[in-house]
Protein backbone atom coordinates (compact mmCIF):
# COMPACT_ATOMS: atom_id res chain seq x y z
CA UNK A 1 0.00 0.00 0.00
CA UNK A 2 1.73 3.61 -0.84
CA UNK A 3 2.85 6.24 1.81
CA UNK A 4 0.54 8.35 2.67
CA UNK A 5 2.35 11.71 1.53
CA UNK A 6 0.92 14.86 2.88
CA UNK A 7 0.77 17.94 0.71
CA UNK A 8 0.16 21.13 2.52
CA UNK A 9 2.97 23.86 3.12
CA UNK A 10 4.31 24.38 6.41
CA UNK A 11 5.54 28.05 4.90
CA UNK A 12 2.38 28.97 4.22
CA UNK A 13 0.93 31.46 5.88
CA UNK A 14 -2.98 33.01 5.78
CA UNK A 15 -4.07 35.62 3.64
CA UNK A 16 -4.32 39.35 4.43
CA UNK A 17 -7.57 40.42 5.50
CA UNK A 18 -9.45 41.75 2.70
CA UNK A 19 -10.01 45.26 4.32
CA UNK A 20 -6.00 44.99 4.32
CA UNK A 21 -5.78 44.52 1.21
CA UNK A 22 -8.15 47.59 0.56
CA UNK A 23 -5.81 49.84 2.32
CA UNK A 24 -3.03 49.12 1.24
CA UNK A 25 -4.03 49.50 -2.61
CA UNK A 26 -5.80 53.24 -1.24
CA UNK A 27 -2.25 53.54 0.26
CA UNK A 28 -0.35 52.62 -2.57
CA UNK A 29 -2.60 54.76 -4.68
CA UNK A 30 -1.69 57.74 -2.64
CA UNK A 31 1.72 57.10 -2.76
CA UNK A 32 2.55 58.91 0.95
CA UNK A 33 4.59 55.23 2.06
CA UNK A 34 6.57 57.28 3.62
CA UNK A 35 5.60 57.11 8.27
CA UNK A 36 6.37 61.25 8.13
CA UNK A 37 4.69 61.67 4.38
CA UNK A 38 1.51 63.64 6.44
CA UNK A 39 -0.40 66.48 5.86
CA UNK A 40 -1.57 68.76 8.98
CA UNK A 41 -3.92 66.60 11.24
CA UNK A 42 -3.19 63.59 9.56
CA UNK A 43 -2.19 60.36 11.70
CA UNK A 44 0.13 57.87 9.34
CA UNK A 45 -0.28 54.41 9.46
CA UNK A 46 2.50 53.44 11.44
CA UNK A 47 1.54 55.94 14.38
CA UNK A 48 -2.30 54.46 14.14
CA UNK A 49 0.05 51.07 14.51
CA UNK A 50 2.11 52.21 17.23
CA UNK A 51 -1.34 53.48 19.04
CA UNK A 52 -3.37 50.69 18.92
CA UNK A 53 -0.76 48.14 19.53
CA UNK A 54 0.61 50.04 22.81
CA UNK A 55 -3.41 50.17 23.86
CA UNK A 56 -3.62 46.42 23.06
CA UNK A 57 -0.45 44.73 24.87
CA UNK A 58 -0.98 47.50 27.85
CA UNK A 59 2.11 49.67 27.44
CA UNK A 60 2.71 53.00 27.45
CA UNK A 61 4.77 53.31 24.31
CA UNK A 62 5.71 51.78 21.25
CA UNK A 63 7.77 52.06 18.61
CA UNK A 64 7.79 50.66 14.78
CA UNK A 65 10.49 49.06 13.19
CA UNK A 66 12.21 47.66 10.04
CA UNK A 67 12.31 44.39 11.70
CA UNK A 68 12.43 42.13 14.77
CA UNK A 69 15.76 42.29 15.07
CA UNK A 70 16.12 46.09 14.83
CA UNK A 71 13.83 46.61 17.38
CA UNK A 72 16.09 44.31 19.92
CA UNK A 73 19.07 46.57 17.90
CA UNK A 74 18.21 50.07 19.11
CA UNK A 75 16.20 48.44 22.58
CA UNK A 76 19.86 47.53 23.47
CA UNK A 77 21.15 50.77 22.63
CA UNK A 78 18.62 52.66 24.48
CA UNK A 79 19.17 50.46 27.19
CA UNK A 80 22.46 51.98 27.50
CA UNK A 81 24.42 49.10 26.09
CA UNK A 82 27.84 50.73 25.07
CA UNK A 83 30.98 48.99 22.60
CA UNK A 84 32.32 45.89 24.60
CA UNK A 85 29.58 45.36 27.22
CA UNK A 86 28.76 42.27 28.43
CA UNK A 87 24.88 41.15 27.21
CA UNK A 88 22.98 37.98 28.50
CA UNK A 89 21.08 36.22 26.58
CA UNK A 90 19.59 32.48 26.60
CA UNK A 91 21.76 29.78 24.54
CA UNK A 92 18.84 28.84 22.74
CA UNK A 93 17.85 31.42 20.10
CA UNK A 94 17.69 32.34 16.65
CA UNK A 95 20.69 34.57 14.75
CA UNK A 96 18.95 37.76 15.04
CA UNK A 97 19.41 37.97 18.86
CA UNK A 98 23.01 37.53 19.17
CA UNK A 99 23.26 39.45 15.75
CA UNK A 100 21.42 42.52 17.23
CA UNK A 101 23.88 42.32 20.52
CA UNK A 102 26.56 42.27 17.93
CA UNK A 103 25.18 45.71 15.73
CA UNK A 104 24.45 47.44 19.64
CA UNK A 105 28.25 47.06 20.14
CA UNK A 106 27.94 44.43 22.36
CA UNK A 107 29.44 40.94 23.98
CA UNK A 108 27.14 38.02 23.68
CA UNK A 109 26.96 36.03 27.18
CA UNK A 110 25.06 32.90 26.76
CA UNK A 111 23.38 30.92 29.09
CA UNK A 112 22.58 27.62 29.61
CA UNK A 113 18.81 26.30 29.27
CA UNK A 114 17.17 23.78 30.77
CA UNK A 115 15.32 20.75 29.46
CA UNK A 116 11.84 22.61 29.40
CA UNK A 117 13.71 25.41 27.13
CA UNK A 118 13.83 27.96 29.85
CA UNK A 119 16.68 29.99 30.46
CA UNK A 120 18.91 28.30 33.89
CA UNK A 121 18.61 30.69 36.67
CA UNK A 122 21.79 29.18 38.46
CA UNK A 123 23.38 29.57 35.44
CA UNK A 124 22.07 33.21 34.41
CA UNK A 125 23.30 34.42 37.98
CA UNK A 126 26.59 33.13 37.57
CA UNK A 127 27.18 34.33 34.40
CA UNK A 128 25.88 38.07 35.44
CA UNK A 129 28.10 38.01 38.50
CA UNK A 130 31.30 36.54 36.20
CA UNK A 131 30.87 39.06 33.20
CA UNK A 132 29.48 41.94 34.82
CA UNK A 133 26.58 42.19 32.51
CA UNK A 134 23.60 44.85 33.14
CA UNK A 135 21.23 43.74 30.61
CA UNK A 136 19.60 40.33 29.72
CA UNK A 137 18.23 39.22 26.02
CA UNK A 138 15.53 37.00 27.11
CA UNK A 139 14.61 35.35 24.33
CA UNK A 140 11.04 33.29 24.40
CA UNK A 141 12.53 31.10 21.64
CA UNK A 142 9.62 29.59 20.09
CA UNK A 143 7.13 30.61 22.71
CA UNK A 144 8.49 28.99 26.01
CA UNK A 145 7.71 31.50 28.45
CA UNK A 146 9.68 30.19 31.77
CA UNK A 147 8.78 30.92 35.57
CA UNK A 148 8.39 35.11 35.26
CA UNK A 149 8.06 35.63 38.24
CA UNK A 150 11.03 34.07 39.25
CA UNK A 151 13.42 35.11 36.45
CA UNK A 152 12.71 38.57 37.49
CA UNK A 153 13.19 38.32 41.10
CA UNK A 154 16.36 36.47 40.30
CA UNK A 155 17.17 39.94 37.41
CA UNK A 156 16.00 42.69 39.93
CA UNK A 157 18.24 41.27 42.99
CA UNK A 158 21.14 41.31 40.20
CA UNK A 159 20.48 44.74 38.94
CA UNK A 160 19.65 43.10 35.44
CA UNK A 161 17.34 45.17 32.84
CA UNK A 162 15.15 42.51 31.26
CA UNK A 163 14.56 43.55 27.05
CA UNK A 164 11.87 40.34 25.92
CA UNK A 165 12.20 39.05 22.82
CA UNK A 166 8.75 38.34 22.37
CA UNK A 167 8.76 37.17 18.51
CA UNK A 168 7.02 33.71 19.06
CA UNK A 169 5.23 35.14 21.89
CA UNK A 170 2.58 37.48 20.56
CA UNK A 171 -0.27 36.87 21.96
CA UNK A 172 0.65 34.98 24.83
CA UNK A 173 1.31 35.49 29.01
CA UNK A 174 2.74 34.62 32.24
CA UNK A 175 -0.04 33.51 35.12
CA UNK A 176 -2.29 35.99 33.06
CA UNK A 177 0.11 38.91 32.54
CA UNK A 178 0.87 39.34 28.96
CA UNK A 179 4.39 38.08 27.44
CA UNK A 180 5.94 41.58 26.85
CA UNK A 181 5.25 42.95 29.85
CA UNK A 182 7.80 42.18 32.10
CA UNK A 183 10.90 43.99 30.94
CA UNK A 184 12.06 47.61 30.66
CA UNK A 185 11.00 46.93 27.21
CA UNK A 186 9.99 44.49 24.68
CA UNK A 187 10.18 43.42 21.58
CA UNK A 188 7.88 41.73 18.82
CA UNK A 189 8.50 40.60 14.78
CA UNK A 190 5.82 41.03 12.18
CA UNK A 191 7.78 38.54 9.62
CA UNK A 192 5.92 36.71 7.68
CA UNK A 193 5.75 33.23 9.90
CA UNK A 194 5.68 35.53 13.51
CA UNK A 195 2.09 36.02 14.88
CA UNK A 196 1.13 39.19 12.30
CA UNK A 197 2.63 39.01 9.19
CA UNK A 198 4.16 41.98 7.49
CA UNK A 199 6.97 40.26 5.32
CA UNK A 200 9.22 41.82 7.44
CA UNK A 201 8.44 44.65 10.90
CA UNK A 202 9.00 44.94 14.60
CA UNK A 203 7.67 46.85 17.85
CA UNK A 204 9.55 47.93 20.41
CA UNK A 205 7.19 48.78 23.61
CA UNK A 206 8.32 49.72 26.92
CA UNK A 207 6.84 52.00 30.13
CA UNK A 208 10.30 54.17 31.12
CA UNK A 209 10.11 57.40 28.46
CA UNK A 210 13.87 58.30 28.84
CA UNK A 211 15.09 54.84 26.97
CA UNK A 212 11.82 54.69 24.31
CA UNK A 213 12.75 58.28 23.33
CA UNK A 214 16.03 56.97 22.43
CA UNK A 215 14.43 54.21 21.08
CA UNK A 216 12.43 56.85 18.80
CA UNK A 217 15.32 59.35 17.84
CA UNK A 218 17.43 55.91 16.93
CA UNK A 219 14.72 54.70 14.85
CA UNK A 220 15.18 57.94 12.23
CA UNK A 221 12.60 60.55 13.42
CA UNK A 222 15.02 62.99 13.10
CA UNK A 223 12.77 66.12 14.76
CA UNK A 224 9.22 64.40 14.04
CA UNK A 225 9.00 62.60 16.97
CA UNK A 226 5.52 64.46 17.65
CA UNK A 227 4.36 62.34 14.72
CA UNK A 228 4.57 58.98 16.70
CA UNK A 229 1.33 57.61 17.71
CA UNK A 230 2.74 56.21 21.17
CA UNK A 231 5.79 58.28 21.57
CA UNK A 232 7.04 60.13 25.12
CA UNK A 233 6.08 63.59 25.53
CA UNK A 234 8.16 65.92 23.10
CA UNK A 235 9.79 67.37 26.61
CA UNK A 236 11.20 64.19 27.36
CA UNK A 237 13.17 64.32 23.79
CA UNK A 238 14.77 67.91 24.58
CA UNK A 239 18.14 67.08 25.98
CA UNK A 240 18.14 63.43 24.43
CA UNK A 241 17.85 64.36 20.68
CA UNK A 242 21.65 65.95 20.03
CA UNK A 243 23.06 62.75 21.67
CA UNK A 244 21.19 59.53 19.68
CA UNK A 245 22.93 59.15 16.24
CA UNK A 246 19.31 58.04 13.42
CA UNK A 247 20.14 54.77 12.20
CA UNK A 248 17.35 54.59 10.19
CA UNK A 249 15.15 51.67 10.74
CA UNK A 250 11.82 53.28 10.75
CA UNK A 251 8.80 51.09 9.65
CA UNK A 252 7.27 52.63 6.21
CA UNK A 253 3.29 52.72 6.15
CA UNK A 254 2.59 50.13 3.62
CA UNK A 255 3.31 47.04 6.19
CA UNK A 256 1.69 49.12 9.04
CA UNK A 257 -1.52 48.93 6.87
CA UNK A 258 -1.24 45.44 6.99
CA UNK A 259 -0.18 45.08 10.65
CA UNK A 260 -3.31 47.39 11.48
CA UNK A 261 -5.98 45.08 9.35
CA UNK A 262 -4.89 42.12 11.24
CA UNK A 263 -4.37 43.17 14.95
CA UNK A 264 -8.10 42.53 15.66
CA UNK A 265 -7.52 39.01 14.62
CA UNK A 266 -4.86 38.40 16.85
CA UNK A 267 -6.89 37.23 19.74
CA UNK A 268 -9.07 34.81 17.36
CA UNK A 269 -5.78 33.19 15.61
CA UNK A 270 -4.07 32.61 18.87
CA UNK A 271 -6.80 30.39 20.16
CA UNK A 272 -7.17 28.44 16.61
CA UNK A 273 -3.09 28.58 16.97
CA UNK A 274 -3.75 26.64 20.67
CA UNK A 275 -6.28 24.17 19.17
CA UNK A 276 -3.96 22.87 16.53
CA UNK A 277 -1.20 22.37 18.82
CA UNK A 278 -3.20 20.71 21.37
CA UNK A 279 -4.31 18.21 18.23
CA UNK A 280 -0.52 17.32 17.59
CA UNK A 281 0.46 17.40 21.24
CA UNK A 282 -1.86 14.36 22.24
CA UNK A 283 -1.04 12.32 19.51
CA UNK A 284 2.52 13.01 19.95
CA UNK A 285 3.19 12.24 23.06
CA UNK A 286 1.71 8.51 22.53
CA UNK A 287 4.43 8.28 19.30
CA UNK A 288 7.08 5.71 21.15
CA UNK A 289 10.50 7.62 21.56
CA UNK A 290 9.44 10.83 20.81
CA UNK A 291 8.59 13.18 24.36
CA UNK A 292 7.20 16.29 24.72
CA UNK A 293 8.54 18.34 27.77
CA UNK A 294 5.47 19.44 30.48
CA UNK A 295 4.50 23.54 30.72
CA UNK A 296 3.65 25.36 33.52
CA UNK A 297 0.12 25.46 34.02
CA UNK A 298 0.80 29.30 34.74
CA UNK A 299 1.98 29.47 30.69
CA UNK A 300 -0.43 31.12 28.62
CA UNK A 301 1.28 29.97 25.17
CA UNK A 302 0.48 30.80 21.45
CA UNK A 303 0.98 27.30 19.73
CA UNK A 304 2.21 28.82 16.47
CA UNK A 305 4.92 25.76 16.43
CA UNK A 306 5.87 22.46 18.37
CA UNK A 307 8.69 21.15 19.54
CA UNK A 308 9.48 17.48 21.02
CA UNK A 309 12.57 15.29 21.56
CA UNK A 310 13.87 12.24 19.24
CA UNK A 311 14.43 10.88 23.36
CA UNK A 312 14.41 6.99 21.88
CA UNK A 313 16.40 7.80 18.76
CA UNK A 314 20.35 7.47 18.35
CA UNK A 315 21.41 11.24 17.79
CA UNK A 316 23.36 9.67 14.37
CA UNK A 317 19.57 8.22 13.29
CA UNK A 318 18.21 11.91 13.54
CA UNK A 319 18.95 13.40 10.05
CA UNK A 320 16.99 10.14 8.62
CA UNK A 321 14.30 10.34 10.60
CA UNK A 322 14.15 14.03 9.32
CA UNK A 323 14.42 13.21 6.02
CA UNK A 324 12.02 10.33 5.91
CA UNK A 325 9.61 12.76 7.10
CA UNK A 326 10.72 15.33 4.52
CA UNK A 327 9.85 12.80 1.89
CA UNK A 328 6.31 11.93 3.20
CA UNK A 329 5.45 15.91 2.99
CA UNK A 330 6.28 16.95 7.10
CA UNK A 331 9.23 19.46 7.72
CA UNK A 332 11.02 19.29 10.73
CA UNK A 333 13.63 21.32 11.63
CA UNK A 334 16.60 19.70 13.86
CA UNK A 335 18.51 21.76 16.67
CA UNK A 336 21.29 19.20 16.99
CA UNK A 337 22.97 19.50 13.61
CA UNK A 338 26.68 21.14 13.79
CA UNK A 339 25.66 23.48 10.98
CA UNK A 340 23.20 25.81 10.06
CA UNK A 341 20.68 25.01 8.12
CA UNK A 342 17.79 27.70 6.40
CA UNK A 343 16.37 29.30 9.99
CA UNK A 344 18.00 26.96 12.14
CA UNK A 345 21.40 27.39 13.76
CA UNK A 346 22.73 26.68 16.66
CA UNK A 347 24.96 28.76 19.28
CA UNK A 348 28.08 27.15 17.85
CA UNK A 349 27.99 28.35 14.57
CA UNK A 350 27.89 31.59 15.12
CA UNK A 351 31.93 31.82 14.40
CA UNK A 352 31.92 35.54 15.40
CA UNK A 353 31.05 34.88 18.83
CA UNK A 354 33.80 34.52 21.69
CA UNK A 355 34.18 30.49 22.10
CA UNK A 356 31.42 29.27 24.42
CA UNK A 357 30.76 25.84 25.86
CA UNK A 358 27.56 24.76 27.08
CA UNK A 359 27.24 21.43 27.93
CA UNK A 360 23.43 21.36 29.06
CA UNK A 361 22.17 23.61 26.22
CA UNK A 362 24.12 21.03 23.71
CA UNK A 363 22.31 17.67 25.54
CA UNK A 364 18.90 19.44 25.19
CA UNK A 365 19.49 20.34 21.61
CA UNK A 366 20.92 17.69 20.32
CA UNK A 367 17.74 15.18 20.00
CA UNK A 368 15.24 18.51 19.69
CA UNK A 369 12.81 18.76 16.80
CA UNK A 370 11.04 21.71 15.65
CA UNK A 371 7.64 21.80 13.50
CA UNK A 372 5.94 24.62 11.91
CA UNK A 373 1.91 25.22 12.84
CA UNK A 374 0.30 27.11 10.09
CA UNK A 375 -3.10 28.52 10.27
CA UNK A 376 -3.91 27.12 7.18
CA UNK A 377 -3.80 23.00 8.67
CA UNK A 378 -6.90 21.99 9.95
CA UNK A 379 -7.84 18.82 12.60
CA UNK A 380 -7.41 16.78 9.70
CA UNK A 381 -4.15 17.67 9.22
CA UNK A 382 -3.02 17.17 12.66
CA UNK A 383 -3.83 13.83 12.22
CA UNK A 384 -2.40 13.42 9.08
CA UNK A 385 1.03 14.69 10.20
CA UNK A 386 1.24 12.93 13.88
CA UNK A 387 0.26 9.46 11.58
CA UNK A 388 3.32 9.98 9.58
CA UNK A 389 5.57 10.91 12.45
CA UNK A 390 3.90 7.68 14.45
CA UNK A 391 4.82 5.62 11.15
CA UNK A 392 8.42 6.91 10.19
CA UNK A 393 9.35 6.98 14.00
CA UNK A 394 8.96 3.09 14.50
CA UNK A 395 11.99 1.65 12.53
CA UNK A 396 14.17 4.54 13.84
CA UNK A 397 13.40 3.64 17.41
CA UNK A 398 13.57 -0.18 17.29
CA UNK A 399 17.03 0.54 15.60
CA UNK A 400 17.81 2.38 18.50
CA UNK A 401 16.67 -0.14 20.69
CA UNK A 402 18.27 -3.29 19.05
CA UNK A 403 22.05 -1.25 19.11
CA UNK A 404 21.49 -1.00 23.00
CA UNK A 405 20.86 -4.53 23.30
CA UNK A 406 23.39 -5.24 21.46
CA UNK A 407 26.08 -3.17 23.72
Amino acid sequence: MPKTIFRKSFTQPPPIPEQGIAAAVALLRGGRLHRYDTGAGELSAAAQLEREFARWQGRDYCLACASGGYALHIGLRALGVKDGDAVLANAWTLAPVPGAIVAAGGAPVLVEIDARYHVDLSDLRAKAEASGARVLVLSLMRGHIPDMDALIAVCDELGLLVLEDCAHTMGASWDGKKSGNFGTLAAFSLQSYKHINCGEGGLLVGDDADAMARAVLLSGAYMLYERHGAAPQPRVFADLAPQCANLSGRMDNLRATLAIAQLPRLRENCRRWNALYNELHRAIRTIAGLSIPERDAREGFVGSSIQFTAAGMAVAAIPDFVAACSRRGVELKWFGAARPKGYTSRYDSWAYLRPQHLPRTLAVLEKTLDMRIPLTFDATDCGVIAQILREESVAFVGEHRRSGAKR
